[in-house]
């Protein structure tokens, strides 16, 4: 049985929402493509029209992004490479099966060492060589048209797209700016190993295909993390969280809710509504994102708009409701304590709010995480003596 499962799916499952995401990127990317710039006829004028590999493109595009052969140099240059290869091939080699093949297997052998492996691109050679009527129309200007300006746009479409659905495309560099703008990483990412030692690590274990370096060390970051977890009491929220909450209702004014902040130097707020029902919470960060908003929209100064939202006298005061994010992450009081870490590792968020039945029941906030991490670590019994094996000689 174990031989068999072998051939079942290696891909996790995802959500339909992903799946969706994926299909309707692929959809958009191809419509614009062929409404606005290439026929789906094939045109020996112009050389504007869509080949059967940007389908295989798009996949890649729009459903892994992350992927390092679905990055911009990969899909460009592979394509347009593949491309090159195949047509010099069709001017060389008349015979149709050899042609086909060492129009594909030289397109791998160039992509790769150009950096610039991307499956479609075998595709891509594979169309150029079974086309000798279009090779002899357009010579090496396949290549440009329709193949580069095509995969160019896709790619460009894929950026757009992915900045509107949340996903990072191109994927990130390692030494790309943190969310703050500061060179330091990450913390997930603060793994004392260089980009160098990330890169070899993908080479000995024939990997660079498949993840980037950045996203490797987010993925260590990430196990590290669960993996302590695993050597702490198995906690949970209801253990940690601060039970006796300071809560404003979605009316408060600003003002009450900065006297409040002032008062308890809290981070965050929880927003509730009758029956103690969760509506939101609100960050500090909210009344100085509030700030610079009319900062920017009215011209004041910072100070005046700071003013201007505490002001309680005014038409329409503003209120908890206007600022609170109501779509943070939020726990119940059995998340464990291997799932709460993520939540903030990342500097996301202060605090989690705990629900139970949709109402809330506790908070838990950095502060009460790194007291529970604390008390764990001291309360661990010490590690037992251990006697030293000699490894084996060798020889």
């Amino acid at each position: 049985m174990s031989k068999l499962s072998s051939f079942g799916p290696a891909v996790a499952g995802t959500s339909p929402l992903e799946a969706a995401r994926a299909g309707l990127g692929a959809f958009v990317g191809l419509a614009i493509c062929g409404l606005l710039v290439l026929s789906s006829s094939v045109d020996f004028n112009l050389g504007l029209f869509l080949v059967a590999p940007f389908g295989a493109s798009s996949v890649l595009l729009f459903a892994v992004p992350n992927s390092p052969l679905a990055q911009p140099w990969s899909a460009i240059v592979g394509n347009s490479v593949a491309a090159v290869v195949a047509v010099a091939v069709c001017l060389i080699v008349a015979e149709p099966m050899l042609r086909i093949a060492l129009s594909v297997g030289l397109a791998i052998a160039a992509t790769i060492l150009c950096r610039a492996l991307h499956p479609p691109a075998g595709a891509v050679a594979m169309t150029v060589a079974m086309s000798p009527d279009a090779v002899d129309e357009l010579g090496f200007m396949f290549a440009l048209t329709p193949i580069a300006l095509g995969t160019v746009l896709l790619v460009l479409i894929a950026i757009a797209y992915g900045r509107l659905t949340g996903r990072h495309y191109p994927f990130r560099q390692f030494d790309d700016p943190n969310t703050h703008g500061t060179s330091d990483p990450e913390p997930m990412e603060r793994l004392g190993l260089s980009e160098e030692e990330l890169t070899n690590l993908l080479n000995r274990y024939r990997q660079s295909f498949n993840l980037g370096v950045e996203d490797l060390a987010r993925l260590i970051g990430a196990a590290e993390i669960q993996a302590a977890t695993h050597r702490t009491n198995p906690m949970a929220a209801a253990d940690i969280m601060s039970r006796n909450l300071v809560t404003v209702r979605s009316n408060t004014k600003l003002a009450e809710i900065a006297g409040l902040f002032r008062q308890h130097r809290f981070t965050c707020l929880p927003v509730i509504g009758a029956g103690n029902y969760y509506l939101g919470v609100i960050f500090q960060m909210h009344l100085i994102d509030r700030a610079s908003r009319e900062t920017n929209q009215s011209r004041r100064t910072f100070r005046s708009a700071m003013r201007r939202l505490m002001d309680r006298t005014g038409d329409a005061p503003l209120t908890a409701s206007d600022i609170m994010a109501a779509d943070g992450p939020c726990a119940r009081p059995s998340t464990s304590l291997a799932a709460l870490l993520p939540l903030m590792a990342d500097g996301e968020v202060d605090a989690v709010p705990v629900l139970e039945a949709d109402r809330i029941i506790g908070i838990v906030t950095r502060t009460d995480l790194i007291s529970a991490l604390a008390r764990s670590t001291l309360n661990a019994p010490a590690p037992s003596d251990q006697k030293t094996v000699a490894a084996p000689q060798e020889g």
